[in-house]
């Protein structure tokens, strides 16, 4: 089959492109002919002194690479696939002490250590207070003043910033701080927000200083909480003060961002899709929150480096080259959905790879995520039933995040 034709320069991480769209089209025209598709970049572009990457949009290809630590690794260059031009590598260096970015055997210490955080018993601890805290959200929602409401500072952040919260002990009142030091660190590409690279490192570093505070008066004083458990099992293994600061720096991005931007996505896909939006007011399925995370796609793409020389998709990866898996185009794999194009909230199975394509790196927090979505869209379907929007969503400017800005809606 012919290699599909890219215009010259066409890149999937190109922050201006993403901006403006999820690049589905092209995803689809590479997926049917060339699913390895090597990208060239120019100079320093993406902040790693290289001349590009192979592009991985099958949804095969995804789950291999995701499950294949050993032969593609998260460590060397970090997951995220791009970062600006200007950032020394030392800073992305640093990165590998957050989960995200570390590989076997440390990965599997730490992440046997916070996992503890997620078990089903500590979910379903958090679900009545959760669901109490969703039903509030959305009546202060519906009460505000005026014809209009941005849906992703009134709504869809709120829950997310929340329940981490809730999760780990910090008091709800600083939940303002965690929105604004997560929102700066990944929105340097964004010329609205006038954040540049040090700026987020700043704010990485602010949190990561808050979250270590907190894990130094658990060890002094140990509570009833997760906190005391993470830091102070030393018979268990435990995270020394560094580790917990760069696992809330994780959640914060991890756990807020992305489940905040799956929630706005969520919400404009049944504004423009009213037949299934009544579908969920009347019956509500079980099956919506996982379709709602496939259509999202929140993280448009993480990158694994090559440990060694290898093949994938048919083409010769040489070691030391980096390797983007994009899970928006995975996500709409007509090999694995049928109908990938169609938003159906009752597909059924959905084996979508929008918490990662499984292995090691596989969401921690999936069931948290699916939780919340679930209890904020049931609180919106009672209390805002005739929710719509007055706008299109404006887009955040970033290489990674599939991010929403904005999105007034009316109450109908």
């Amino acid at each position: 089959m012919q290699c599909p034709a890219l215009p010259d320069g066409f890149d999937f991480t190109d922050p201006d492109l993403l901006q403006s769209r999820v690049p589905l089209p092209e995803f689809a025209d590479l997926r049917r002919a060339e699913p390895v598709r090597w990208i060239p970049q120019s100079g320093n572009i993406a902040g790693f002194q290289d001349e590009g990457y192979w592009a991985v949009t099958r949804h095969a290809d995804v789950k291999y690479v995701s499950t294949h630590p050993e032969i593609f690794s998260s460590s060397l260059n970090t997951a995220i696939i791009r970062f600006n031009e200007h950032i020394q590598r030392d800073a992305i260096d640093a990165q590998r002490l957050i989960l995200l970015n570390m590989d076997p055997p440390e990965h599997t210490r730490v992440r046997g250590i916070v996992q503890r955080v997620f078990t089903p018993r500590a979910i379903r601890a958090l679900e009545e207070r959760l669901r109490n805290r969703a039903l509030a959200i959305v009546e202060t929602a519906r009460t505000l003043p005026g014809d209009s409401f941005d849906f992703v500072t009134q709504v869809a952040c709120e829950l997310p910033l929340q329940a981490i919260a809730e999760l780990i002990g910090i008091p709800q009142d600083d939940r303002t701080k965690i929105f604004d030091w997560s929102n700066k660190m990944i929105s340097y590409d964004d010329p609205e927000y006038a954040i540049t690279e040090e700026v987020g490192q700043e704010s990485a570093m602010e949190l990561i200083a808050y979250a270590m505070n907190m894990a130094a008066d658990r060890k002094q004083c140990p509570a009833q909480d997760i906190v005391t458990r993470l830091v102070s099992a030393e018979d268990e293994g435990s995270l020394n003060s560094d580790e917990f600061g760069f696992f809330v720096l994780m959640l914060a991005v991890a756990g807020n961002e992305t489940t905040r931007n799956a929630i706005t996505h969520g919400m404009h896909a049944f504004l423009t899709h009213p037949d299934q939006w009544e579908l969920y007011k009347a019956e509500r399925p079980s099956t919506a929150a996982e379709e709602i995370v496939r259509w999202a796609a929140p993280v448009n793409a993480f990158q694994r480096t090559a440990t060694q020389d290898t093949e994938l998709g048919g083409k010769r990866i040489k070691k030391g080259d980096r390797v983007g898996i994009f899970y928006a185009a995975a996500n709409h794999d007509p090999e694995v959905f049928e109908n990938p194009d169609v938003f159906d909230i009752t597909r059924d199975p959905n084996p979508h790879l929008g918490f990662g394509g499984g292995g090691p790196h596989y969401c921690l927090g999936k069931s948290l995520a699916v939780l919340e979505i679930d209890l904020i869209f049931n609180a919106i379907a009672d209390a805002m039933p005739n929710l719509r929007a007055t706008g299109d969503p404006r887009r955040l400017r970033s290489a990674w995040i599939n991010g929403v800005k904005e999105l007034q809606v009316t109450l109908g």
